[in-house]
């Protein structure tokens, strides 16, 4: 995956990045794919080692690259939203992170 970025993943990297309490790399993240999806026609990803090429095989107007952004904004606007994707082993832990008012991204 280093030479691609895919952006159905987008959802799952803000996920990681909540549960690990560093959303500013979420937020980076996202204000990236703001910048470039819809003015790429939200291709299925991006080749390079940078991201900076539309992969030669990527179809355009992709619902999941939509949805895997959506999903990503939502979480990191809410992380008590992280509780819809959460994996078997997340739940055992505890607490659900909760959006405080201290909350930045």
């Amino acid at each position: 995956m280093s030479d691609s970025m895919i952006v159905v993943l987008l959802w799952l990297l803000t996920a990681a990045c909540i549960k690990t309490g560093r959303p500013q790399i979420a937020r980076r993240a996202i204000d990236l794919a703001e910048s470039r999806l819809l003015k790429d026609s939200w291709p299925e990803y991006y080749d390079g080692k940078l991201g900076r090429y539309i992969g030669k095989q990527a179809r355009k107007y992709q619902t999941w690259s939509i949805a895997g952004y959506l999903v990503a904004k939502m979480m990191l606007e809410d992380p008590s939203h992280l509780g819809m994707i959460s994996l078997e082993e997340d739940k055992q832990m505890k607490p659900v992170i909760k959006r405080s008012s201290s909350w930045t991204c």
